[in-house]
Parts: C-alpha cells; sequence; structure tokens
C-alpha cells in the first residue's frame, strides 16, 4: 500500500512539473545549455559558417557536444573577435534563471592575441619579443578583473547554471618546420604566453566556482609545424592560427566531455 501511494505522488508531482515519471527509472536531467565566447567558441577555423558576421560554425565543439548530449535547448551566441565586454554587453542575454550549462572561451582577444600572432608572423624576433611581453603583462595586470567581471554577469544572469571556462592551447610545435615557418624562438614564446594565459583564466574561473578545462594536453602533438596540425598556421587571414575541424572535435570536445560528461 505504501509503495503505491509513494508512486502516485511521484507520478503527481511529475504532472505538476511536466515530466512523464517512470516508477524506478531515473530521469535524464533536462539540460539548457549556452554557448557563450569568442572565435574559439564560435568556431573559427572549422567552417562551414553561419550567415552571421560572428563566424559560428556547427562543427565548434558547443553544437558538436549539445548533439551529442540531446540538450533541451541550445543557444549559440559566441562570436569571432568577441571580448570580455561583448559577453558582458551582448552575449549574457542569452542567458536565464533556467540556464543549467553555460560554456566559455574569453580573454584572448582581451589581451592582443591577433597583433601578437601578427608581430610574431610577419615582424621581427623583437618585435615579436616586445608583444608578448606586453600581452604577458596585460594578462596578469589586467585581464583578471575583466575575467572576474564577466564571470559574475553570467552568474547574475544564470544563477543556476554550471559554468565551464574552457583554456586555449599551445599553438606550436617546436621543430624544425621548414625555412619559411617561424622561429623556433618565437614559437616558444609563444607557447610560454599560452600557458601564462591559461594559469591565469583557470585561477579566476576557480575564484568564480567554474570548472576550468585546460585543453593544452589535449592538444599536443597537433599544433603548428606537426604532422597532423589541429591548427591553421597562415592558409587564411581569418583562420590563421585558430583550430580545424579536428581541433574542435578531437581537441576541445574531447576535453570538454571529459571534463563533464
Amino acid at each position: 500500500m505504501l509503495r503505491r501511494v509513494r508512486t502516485a505522488l511521484v507520478a503527481a508531482l511529475a504532472a505538476t512539473l511536466g515530466v512523464v515519471a517512470v516508477p524506478g527509472v531515473a530521469q535524464a536531467a533536462t539540460v539548457n545549455y549556452v554557448a557563450l565566447g569568442d572565435s574559439y567558441s564560435s568556431g573559427v577555423g572549422a567552417g562551414p559558417y553561419d550567415l552571421s558576421t560572428c563566424l559560428r560554425s556547427q562543427k565548434s565543439y558547443a553544437p558538436l557536444w549539445a548533439a551529442a548530449h540531446a540538450v533541451s535547448s541550445f543557444r549559440f551566441p559566441a562570436c569571432g573577435g568577441a571580448v570580455t565586454a561583448d559577453v558582458i554587453n551582448g552575449q549574457v542575454s542569452a542567458l536565464s534563471s533556467t540556464t543549467t550549462l553555460v560554456t566559455i572561451t574569453i580573454g584572448g582577444n582581451d589581451a592582443g592575441f591577433s597583433d601578437v600572432i601578427t608581430s610574431c608572423r610577419f615582424g621581427s624576433t623583437s618585435s615579436c619579443t616586445n608583444a608578448v611581453n606586453t600581452a604577458k603583462s596585460f594578462a596578469t595586470g589586467t585581464l583578471p578583473g575583466r575575467l572576474d567581471a564577466t564571470y559574475a554577469a553570467i552568474r547574475n544572469r544564470a544563477p543556476n547554471a554550471r559554468l565551464v571556462v574552457l583554456g586555449y592551447p599551445r599553438l606550436f610545435e617546436t621543430n624544425w618546420c621548414g625555412l619559411l615557418a617561424m622561429s623556433t624562438y618565437k614559437r616558444t614564446i609563444l607557447n610560454e604566453a599560452a600557458d601564462l594565459l591559461a594559469s591565469v583564466i583557470a585561477d579566476r574561473a576557480g575564484a568564480a566556482g567554474a570548472t576550468f578545462v585546460d585543453t593544452r594536453s589535449a592538444f599536443a602533438g597537433h599544433g603548428v609545424c606537426a604532422a597532423d596540425p589541429w591548427s591553421h598556421d597562415v592558409s587564411g587571414v581569418v583562420e590563421a592560427y585558430h583550430p580545424d575541424a579536428d581541433g574542435y572535435r578531437y581537441g576541445y570536445l574531447s576535453a570538454l566531455t571529459a571534463a563533464i560528461g
């Protein structure tokens, strides 16, 4: 008798909440997923892109994860070129109290990613060194506050969501790969800058109670100059030094899945 009463109560509660409950069978959690961030979230480098100016690709890690997990809802405001202010002033509007999962890559453009890469790919060793040092100084001095404000804005709009912050990979292998490649020294200091950026982002994500996903190990051995690179070199102006479709699937998606399932 008690079992029948308990089953009836569960069924009534489920009906009230709009969930079909089957006694003895665990119910799948509702996942309302919003993917925020910059080009490393929108999928620049993977193609093909939507008709917006944000260069969103369905081959990016976010839509791939959403499709694999049959989420209840998926919103994808991530946009190529975004900085922290763009997330705060525009992208967080996609969030709500019903959002259960938020992922984001952000901070690279604030630190001058494009200018640093341009200086190192086409400039002298000294100009590359100066650009990297400027970016590192920004990453340790100014970026932490911007990240804190971004994560706080996300928490404010989506108080019930799990926040997952993904980092950036090291872009380069440092082996010899031809006369036209960046020097080993330039590639080395760029990788060191990537390590510093990962450290800063991980620290602020932890302070915000977010899950940090370090993608560096997932991309290890697949940087520019590898036999099987997962990142573009200068094959395209927009896509240069962004992951390709394999990078998003086997690098980013694999790292995200390992972290949250």
